[in-house]
């Protein structure tokens, strides 16, 4: 099969376009040709789309598709692809259905038997772990953090044990408490790398610890949507006879994590996940111990 036959556009289809996250230059000519020649298009924000369609000439018809209108739209778009026609999903920037309301088109389209194919390009959680000179093997990707604080102390809790390099998504207006709270969490020493601006003129990508990041975003304010990859802890020991922290005493045990920079509390429960034990039984021990 020619590449020509294989960029044919076919009718029935849904396309994932992934667009520029920054530079206009990195939209690939499979992706303008599939968006010159789709049936339609279903975007995130149809003005933003509608900027990026004018800058490559194309003008195909456009609807919405976001997270406030999927459930009545996402239907609406399967019963056409069922017709026959061609739709090509896009994001505001990126890979559409990776972090965004798509994933909720994608299933669909896969319970209706209508084909999904990706033409792909952009992701910005890839571009910045490629960029953070953080390990890169082993990772896991977050996303955006819940908004509602509880919600959010719960996803943050859960990373507390992660060994993965992890992906995370960052609004400029609540960096600084999410960075307090991975301090608290971690300790001051975890690394870090913040990327902003990615692809653009000012890309800015800051490498260094939560505890350097706190202390320059006190001096600086946060700008623009960031990407912070952030470095998993260390495997937790085997839960052997062996293993030198289990032979510690609870005290020890606890002081070693403190030693690291975390809080006590912290200390107390991730040695008490290492020993087998609850939070509330070593810290009675710690208690006796004295």
């Amino acid at each position: 099969m020619s590449n020509e036959e294989k960029n044919r556009i076919v009718g029935g289809t849904l396309y994932l376009v992934a667009t520029p996250i920054g530079n206009l230059a990195d939209l690939s000519a499979r992706a303008q040709k599939t968006l010159a020649e789709v049936s339609f298009i279903a975007a995130e924000d149809t003005r933003n789309t509608a900027k990026l369609l004018a800058a490559f000439d194309i003008s195909q018809p456009l609807v919405s598709y976001h997270d406030h209108n999927r459930r009545e739209r996402g239907p609406q778009i399967v019963a056409r692809l069922l017709e026959g026609e061609s739709c090509a999903l896009v994001t505001d920037a990126g890979t559409p259905a990776i972090s965004d309301p798509g994933e909720d088109l994608v299933r669909l389209c896969a319970e209706a038997g209508v084909p999904v194919t990706s033409v792909p390009g952009c992701c910005a959680g890839i571009t910045a772990l490629a960029l953070s000179g953080l390990p890169t093997a082993r990772f896991c990707f977050e996303g955006f953090l819940p908004r509602e604080k509880k919600e959010k102390a719960a996803r943050l809790e859960a990373l507390a044990t992660e060994t993965r390099t992890m992906i995370l998504h960052e609004a400029p207006h609540r960096l600084r408490d999410t960075l307090q709270e991975l301090h608290r969490l971690l300790g001051p020493t975890r690394d870090i790398a913040l990327c902003r601006e990615l692809t653009k003129r000012n890309e800015e990508i800051l490498r260094t610890t939560l505890e350097g990041a706190i202390a320059h975003y006190s001096e600086n304010e946060p700008r623009g949507e960031y990407v912070l990859i952030l470095a998993g802890g260390p495997d937790a020991p085997k839960a052997s006879e062996s293993s030198p922290l289990l032979s510690l005493s609870p005290t020890e045990h606890v002081a070693y994590y403190e030693k690291q920079g975390l809080a006590r509390m912290d200390a107390i429960k991730k040695a008490a996940k290492e020993r087998g034990m609850q939070k509330n039984e070593l810290y009675r021990l710690l208690h006796q111990e004295k």
